[in-house]
């Protein structure tokens, strides 16, 4: 029954199969406002939990546009053949973040994030 609005980066991890492509499978992260940090509300629907996520270093890129699943794919291809064979990163997963609210037009962020082992 809390209204926190809309929080930047809207973070979605996304699960690459064997060819690039994405899974099915993705999780949707929101950031909880400063002041909720300390006590966020209980949320009212089972499918959403609160996670904490510690720190992380990470490889990143970033693009503009309205981002579709085959530009975060592409781009995610793009920061894997730039960090070449050498840079330890979670292969596993990568996050797919954007910045800004859907009716923005124009100057519009995104970014392409792999998490540094």
């Amino acid at each position: 029954g809390v209204g926190m609005g809309m929080t930047a980066p809207v973070s979605i991890t996304a699960f690459p199969a064997e060819d690039g492509s994405l899974q099915q499978k993705v999780k949707v992260s929101l950031r909880i406002p400063n002041q909720f940090q300390a006590n966020p509300p209980c949320p009212s629907d089972e499918s959403i939990k609160i996670e904490e996520r510690q720190g992380m270093t990470i490889y990143s890129t970033q693009f503009g546009g309205y981002a579709k699943e085959v530009d975060y794919v592409n781009y995610a291809a793009k920061l894997k053949s730039a960090l070449g064979s050498e840079a330890a990163y979670r292969k596993d997963f990568y996050l797919c973040n954007g910045y800004d609210p859907p009716m923005k037009p124009y100057g519009r962020r995104n970014e392409v994030w792999f998490v540094k082992e």
